[in-house]
């Protein structure tokens, strides 16, 4: 495995088990505010359930190399899966981790592909192009 990718797969791996331990704790609502008003689920419950997964997924990242595909793919998916919370903060102008206007809100849509093309590469589920 390269070091970048090892490095990528590090990295957000720690960054996923951390933003998971801050679910829990000390941005739990700000997180909460995220949640949009038409999910059938309690907002502190899908905080709670989602940091959960990303302690889970962050801490499989960094430890289980030999899984960092199916890892990699899962977090991914994670991403996607979470993807039209951060479309409704938009549409519902929702203020929350310093994303107070539209323009900001809007803007972050645009890290969403990078966080999962970031997965992917870390992963090895997205090949250099002089091995495939």
């Amino acid at each position: 495995m390269s070091l970048a990718r090892t490095t990528a797969r590090v990295a957000l791996g720690s960054i996923m088990t951390f933003a998971g331990v801050t679910h829990l704790t000390t941005a739990r609502e700000e997180f909460q505010a995220q949640v949009p008003d038409w999910f059938p689920v309690d907002a502190d419950t899908v905080v709670l359930a989602s940091g959960a997964v990303e302690i889970g997924l962050g801490a499989a990242f960094v430890a289980l190399p030999k899984h960092k595909r199916t890892v990699g793919a899962m977090l991914a998916a994670f991403f996607v899966v979470i993807f039209p919370g951060n479309i409704a903060q938009y549409a519902e102008h929702t203020d929350a981790f310093g994303l107070d206007t539209d323009t900001k809100r809007f803007v972050r849509l645009f890290f969403q592909p990078v966080l999962i093309a970031w997965a992917l590469f870390g992963g090895g589920v997205l090949r250099d192009r002089k091995r495939a």
